[in-house]
């Protein structure tokens, strides 16, 4: 679970750190994003010689929550991190590589290129 002004840990080599979420995507007055939401982000936190900036505004797509998510067969799927992987206009990742694991939710949300990009999917 993800609202406004959550800090996220950047998942991807964009070159980008921590990220805060100051809007969501997906309704007229969202208060929650969950794994494989949009949301709007500010970075806070960059490497000094990535392709993104501090200060810049990005759009992401959340890949990790500390919230358990309910799976269709009853599990129950948490991470020790809330993560986000960023994204242009397109929907494709901005960065080339992916760390950590990501959620298989992603796959019912039709984001193949960051689960074939990632090392491992629970």
């Amino acid at each position: 679970m993800v609202i406004q002004e959550t800090n996220l840990v950047v998942a991807d080599n964009s070159g980008a750190r921590q990220v805060r979420v100051f809007r969501q995507f997906g309704g007229g007055r969202k208060k929650v994003s969950s794994i494989g939401d949009i949301v709007m982000c500010s970075v806070k936190d960059a490497m000094p010689n990535g392709k993104i900036k501090k200060g810049q505004v990005v759009k992401g797509v959340i890949v990790r929550t500390k919230k358990p998510v309910l799976r269709k067969d009853g599990s129950l799927i948490s991470f020790d991190d809330n993560a986000i992987v960023l994204i242009d206009a397109e929907g494709n990742p901005l960065g080339t590589r992916v760390f950590g694991p990501v959620a298989r939710e992603l796959r019912d949300k039709g984001y193949m290129k960051i689960i074939s990009l990632a090392i491992e999917v629970l």
